[in-house]
């Protein structure tokens, strides 16, 4: 059984009209809320960016917190299924003349626009908690990066025990109306059969997020234990449901 697939039942649906209206309503506080409460993730995701080369494709790029951040050598694309903070987005891009910034687009994760291989590098911050098919994205992801690229995710993944893990059970039947999914296994995002795991790394505030880093090229058959055993480097907790399926 892939990863994926026995990890599908564990996490709440979201439907994709009210994350709409949650990001809606999110849009003008994102910048001094979760976006701060994130902001040192993102500070080091985008050193770790800045140190790649050629097209970046921003997914999720919200109202644009990562931008200005990004060296001029990249070739910058951001896309989010929000048009309020798509328009905060823009007004950031022309505000700090951003030359390298090619373009702001309103498209479904799950469904992008783009051809095959059009990236050299990937990213999705604070995004697969959020989005109705996780699986689907990841897909898209892959896809749209071109071989040999980089495909980097940050995100909140859940723990299985402790004050941690209560809390984000409790806090699991508001994920619509929240906009974002507080129950969330590092394993829904693995068993991707075209990206291989290379490195997690968990980040601050308090190990709250963390960033997982894929090639494109073929896992292959032992590429599963082997993303698991770096997620479990990286602090992050997997459940007995998905050790049963990949023993």
């Amino acid at each position: 059984m892939q990863i994926q697939e026995a990890t599908a039942r564990k996490i709440v649906d979201m439907d994709e009209g009210a994350v709409r209206l949650a990001y809606k309503r999110w849009a003008p506080v994102y910048d001094m809320t979760f976006g701060l409460i994130a902001d040192a993730g993102r500070m080091r995701t985008v050193e770790h960016i800045n140190r790649l080369s050629g097209h970046l494709l921003e997914v999720g790029v919200g109202t644009g917190m990562s931008l200005a951040r990004y060296r001029p050598h990249l070739k910058v694309t951001g896309i989010d299924l929000s048009p309020e903070m798509l328009e905060r987005a823009r007004e950031r891009v022309a505000r700090r003349r951003l030359q390298n910034v090619e373009a702001i687009l309103e498209m479904d994760a799950s469904a992008m626009r783009f051809a095959d291989n059009s990236f050299d590098v990937v990213v999705a911050m604070f995004v697969l908690t959020v989005v109705p098919d996780p699986a689907s994205v990841m897909a898209e992801l892959e896809r749209v990066c071109r071989p040999g690229g980089e495909v980097v995710v940050v995100n909140h993944f859940s723990q299985e025990h402790g004050v941690r893990g209560a809390v984000e059970k409790g806090m699991a039947r508001f994920a619509e109306t929240l906009g974002f999914r507080s129950e969330f296994p590092v394993e829904t995002l693995l068993g991707n059969a075209g990206l291989r795991l290379i490195d997690a790394e968990s980040l601050k505030p308090l190990g709250l997020f963390s960033m997982l880093r894929f090639i494109k090229e073929p896992a292959g058959p032992e590429s599963n234990a082997r993303a698991l055993k770096l997620a479990r480097r990286a602090g992050l907790r997997t459940g007995a449901e998905i050790r049963d399926a990949t023993a």
